[in-house]
């Protein structure tokens, strides 16, 4: 198993880089960027389901197995505020039909 040490610094280095990569990029490119990471949120709910299915078949406890279902809920919370947030960012490009 990894040093938590280690696990620490690669998820503090991955969010200081992501910082610097998203506030460098222009305005008009903010909605499409949105969509991707709405799909790579999709994909993150696709591994919580799979890693909560496998603590249910280990049979590991009970913290395992709320950890899945929390991370489940909140990567669902993040795609549908993601969804609906283009959505509305999208709306704003619309013209009205009078």
């Amino acid at each position: 198993m990894l040093n938590p040490l280690i696990l620490i610094c690669v998820f503090v280095v991955c969010t200081v880089l992501g910082y610097f990569i998203i506030r460098n990029v222009p305005s008009l490119l903010h909605t499409p960027l949105m969509s991707g990471m709405n799909a790579l949120s999709g994909v993150t709910v696709v591994g919580a389901i799979a890693a909560t299915g496998l603590a249910l078949m280990a049979g590991d406890g009970p913290l395992p197995q709320v950890a899945g279902a929390l991370a489940i809920i909140l990567a669902t919370i993040n795609v549908i505020g993601g969804f609906s947030v283009t959505h509305r960012m999208l709306m704003m490009f619309n013209k009205k039909k009078r």
